[in-house]
């Protein structure tokens, strides 16, 4: 059974969080002039100003009351998502995932172009749920449910909608998600599409590697070095950070906000590549509906997940510039047989729909208009 949902956040859980960030007990400056030790306090302190005193929750929340928010129970846990059929009769079912430290509102600024594109431009039919123990989706109260689960899950909610034939796109853990529906092959996917392909390098690949798999050994030397503590944190002791992030709205700013700062395509700041609203919305989320240690715990049940997965389905690829984990076609196609579209994009980053979505709509029609 599908039903209609609404949400509302009440006035005292606002007046919680305000009264929350007034009694924050600050840390000391870092003693360095850049991020390198995490977000600088001065960064950290305006953008939590920027929330407690110029922010309002209710516009983003009557944005998501508006988009046909529904909820429907999937294997004990409730499913909440967005659906927004387009006014085209042959639009095309698409199911897209978010993923870790995104939501729903990466998908924001796309909705409108996919759902009601000009005439003779693939259109869609957009699914977007929120990942279980994510945002307004029930927190799963046993383990188990990790990223095969929920493709899984995802099948029976094209299923229950309607959706005979659909396609499915993702980034981060939504890229997981995605190649999971890929590789099991599940009824009715007739196609994938990833802005984070997920591939690694054979022994004869580290030995003489192209200069696009430099750029990729670098940036994975990178992360492993300098931008992994997060995972290794989440995938080991969820439920330890979890209690700081669901307690203290600063420290779950500062955890969410420094992941915007390296993971973007950005010059020095995120707010180069997102309004500061946006990312507040997007944190609004995770705070409202407690999901700190919950989200967190998708790291637990999943991490090794991202490990490359036959899949032989059609797949599209879209790479971007700054994107934190990245794989040359290459190397994807070593996994992925049916690869019938990779677009190489001059800029943008990790969150993809979210920070460049002109760019991200035109790969969509791109890819899945040689999959119809």
């Amino acid at each position: 059974m599908i039903e209609p949902y609404h949400y509302h956040a009440s006035d005292a859980a606002i007046a919680d969080l305000h009264a929350r960030i007034d009694a924050t007990r600050w840390p000391e400056a870092e003693t360095v002039d850049d991020w390198s030790q995490g977000v600088p306090l001065a960064a950290l302190r305006d953008f939590v100003a920027t929330w407690r005193h110029a922010y309002d929750w209710r516009p983003a929340e009557a944005w998501i009351n508006a988009q046909g928010l529904s909820s429907t129970v999937i294997d004990g846990i409730a499913i909440r998502f967005l659906h927004i059929r387009s006014p085209h009769d042959n639009a095309l079912p698409l199911i897209l995932t978010h993923g870790w430290p995104g939501s729903i509102f990466e998908f924001r600024g796309v909705i409108d172009a996919l759902t009601t594109p000009d005439a003779g431009t693939p259109a869609f039919h957009c699914v977007i749920p929120c990942l279980p123990g994510y945002g307004l989706s029930e927190k799963p109260a046993t383990k188990g449910w990790g990223v095969e689960k929920i493709a899984r899950a995802w099948a029976e909610l094209m299923a229950r909608l309607g959706y005979a034939r659909w396609f499915a796109q993702g980034g981060d853990w939504g890229a997981a998600v995605t190649t999971q529906i890929g590789r099991l092959n599940l009824p009715g996917c007739a196609g994938i599409h990833l802005n984070m392909p997920i591939a690694r390098p054979l022994p004869e690949d580290l030995a003489a590697p192209t200069p696009a798999e430099q750029r990729a050994l670098a940036a994975l030397q990178h992360y492993q070095q300098w931008d992994s503590g997060y995972s290794t944190q989440q995938r080991t002791r969820p439920q330890t950070v979890g209690y700081g992030l669901v307690d203290s709205p600063v420290g779950l700013a500062a955890w969410i906000y420094e992941k915007l700062w390296a993971w973007t395509d950005n010059h020095s700041r995120p707010e180069d590549a997102l309004s500061r609203t946006a990312m507040l919305d997007n944190l609004m989320l995770y705070w409202l509906t407690a999901s700190g240690a919950s989200s967190a715990r998708l790291y637990w049940e999943s991490f090794g997940s991202f490990a490359p997965a036959k899949v032989t389905m059609p797949v599209a690829c879209s790479v971007f510039p700054k994107e934190i984990l990245p794989a040359p076609r290459k190397w994807v196609e070593r996994h992925c047989t049916n690869l019938v579209h990779w677009g190489e994009m001059d800029k943008g980053g990790h969150f993809a729909a979210w920070e460049q979505p002109e760019l991200f709509v035109g790969e969509l029609r791109a890819a899945f208009g040689k999959m119809v």
